[in-house]
């Protein structure tokens, strides 16, 4: 029965994991600032995408209320709060599947 070289790889970087717990550390610390990472782009998404919602809105009321009379401004603030929104919403159909794509999964 031959060992597949991917096996071997597998077992030595679990070797060199038991016998070296400060590469361990590393790992995880590596892998808690690719989260935090991930995790602030996110918010930071929303965040801008809640401004220019909240741009949209105030603009609206501004151009029903006369306080601004320009279209071409208010058109445009429009189309880019609609489609930082359908941005948004197209990320999260793509996260939904995949988190479904992986509950799928049989271990």
């Amino acid at each position: 029965m031959a060992v597949s070289p991917m096996a071997i790889k597998a077992y030595s970087a679990a070797s060199e994991l038991l016998n070296n717990p400060k590469s361990l550390d590393a790992k995880n610390k590596s892998t808690r600032e690719a989260t935090q990472s991930f995790a602030e782009t996110i918010e930071e998404s929303l965040a801008k995408v809640n401004e220019m919602q909240a741009e949209k809105s105030l603009m609206i009321q501004d151009f029903a209320s006369g306080k601004n009379q320009n279209v071409h401004e208010l058109m445009i603030t429009l189309q880019k709060a609609g489609l930082a929104m359908d941005m948004t919403s197209a990320v999260r159909n793509k996260v939904m599947q995949a988190y479904q794509e992986i509950m799928r999964i049989q271990f």
